[in-house]
């Protein structure tokens, strides 16, 4: 469950000097902590309060640590249970963790393991639990699609979700690049009348205006050269379900026309065809633009705008929502440990701080390839900063602009500043366009698109 509090841990041990100890560490670390001196102390105490973790001994008078697991497992397996014994036996180990326990530690114990398991433990817990918090806040029946997140701003992107899946409406989901735009999409489709029909994503960016006309709408056969036959386009594939329309406000004012008219009246053409086509689909449209001011300077048709600014779905940057960070990371740690065949423990805590406080332009996708790249270079079995991109190293100095940098910027357009901001990167880069994209935090389509639209293409390769 999310930690809006601190998260309450019980010590188990008979031995008073050692849980007074533990007491002292675990409220230092900033837990709440509830002792027990024995195994039916313990069982007594989970059945009255839901603890978020709980450190137990194995030898103790009475009902052992192990009796006392398999209870507490009976009872609520979602506590993780760390045990702690000082008979480091390979046997007691194996049932220990036959038995329920998250971990097995050995006494004395040493401190830092102790913190790296314990938030290790917790943060496990927390990412099993974050999809079931948001179905209990938002009704058994919602499809999350995997999106991760216990913070208010991305439950209020699931509430919304909710509201809206069931409508016909066209929708506008914006954001920064990153921040899930098409995951999204997949939910509102996921829990619409529409979900068994065909969801299809198209990204606007990635093809010229004559490419993306013709995946759009189709062509037929000798509408063009090497178009030998007939072609559906995209719009057709996705009748009776949802086309979601990625990056539309890269498109040209010619295809923002063909578009009005298709996401208005449903009908279309192929490309070298005179037959009218009707599709019965939804549409969904996503932009990291602001469209509300390529309206105002005429780059984008406010009709057009109007059409699918029928509801409009804003989702927050990571930044926003630094919360999400710890189950982000570890759902990606899970995901790239078993893609890449390699035993992960978890993150140190400062590797995990250091996630924190970096500001992710790149948002989730940026925190993806993060971790991807750690656990690639990973030879121990926990993430440290060694292992995360050089610019998340916590002693980095954040970079802002000096007052007479800010000063210079004063009344000059976005697009002029993002088109200044390509040409310096490019150049600082020699001209490698996947580090460009890399540092930009953009895909190198989105690149390409951009270095087209602002005539950079000829700059230094």
């Amino acid at each position: 469950m999310a930690h809006l509090t601190k998260p309450i841990l019980l010590v188990v041990d008979d031995d008073p000097g050692h849980r007074t100890m533990l007491r002292t560490v675990l409220k230092d670390w900033g837990y709440g902590v509830e002792e027990a001196e024995n195994g039916e102390k313990a069982v007594e105490l989970v059945r009255g309060t839901p603890f978020d973790l709980i450190l137990m001994d194995v030898r103790m008078a009475g009902m052992s640590g192990i009796d006392a697991l398999k209870e507490i497992k009976v009872y609520n397996p979602a506590i993780p249970v760390l045990i702690m014994t000082a008979y480091s036996n390979v046997e007691t180990a194996i049932e220990a963790l036959k038995s329920g326990a998250y971990d097995y530690l050995i006494k004395p114990l040493d401190l830092d393991v102790l913190r790296l398991a314990s938030e290790r433990a917790l943060e496990h817990s927390l990412l099993k639990s974050e999809n079931i918090f948001l179905r209990e806040r938002l009704g058994s029946s919602i499809d999350t699609q995997g999106m991760i997140g216990n913070s208010q701003a991305i439950f209020q992107v699931m509430e919304t979700v909710a509201m809206i899946a069931p409508s016909e409406a066209t929708v506008l989901i914006t954001g920064e690049s990153g921040t899930g735009k098409e995951l999204v999409a997949k939910a509102i489709h996921a829990n619409s009348p529409r979900r068994n029909g065909p969801f299809i994503a198209v990204n606007c960016a990635a093809l010229t205006e004559s490419l993306l006309e013709s995946e759009l709408f189709g062509h037929e056969r000798g509408a063009f050269t090497g178009a030998d036959k007939r072609r559906e386009g995209r719009f057709l594939l996705a009748d009776k379900g949802t086309i979601f329309l990625d990056e539309i406000g890269e498109t040209s004012a010619a295809m923002q026309s063909k578009l009005l008219r298709v996401v208005q009246e449903r009908t279309f053409e192929r490309v070298g065809g005179v037959s009218t086509l009707h599709v019965d689909v939804r549409v969904l449209a996503a932009t990291n633009r602001d469209l509300q001011a390529e309206v105002e300077t005429g780059r984008f048709r406010a009709d057009l705008y109007y059409r699918l600014n029928v509801v409009t779905l804003r989702l927050p940057a990571l930044r926003e929502r630094v919360e999400d960070i710890p189950l982000l990371a570890g759902h990606f740690l899970e995901r790239m440990a078993h893609k890449n065949r390699k035993t992960v423990k978890g993150f140190t805590p400062s590797a995990m701080d250091c996630l924190r406080k970096y500001s992710w332009p790149g948002n989730v996708r940026e925190l993806e390839n993060a971790i991807e790249r750690a656990v690639v270079l990973l030879v121990g079995d926990y993430v440290c900063e060694r292992e995360l991109p050089p610019h998340l190293a916590c002693n980095t100095p954040t970079v802002s602009p000096s007052s007479e940098q800010a000063q210079s910027l004063a009344g000059i357009s976005l697009e002029e500043v993002e088109k200044t901001a390509i040409s310096d990167t490019l150049q600082a880069c020699d001209g490698n366009k996947s580090e460009t994209a890399r540092q930009l935090g953009i895909s190198r389509k989105t690149l390409h698109a951009k270095l087209h639209r602002y005539g950079l293409e000829g700059e230094k390769r």
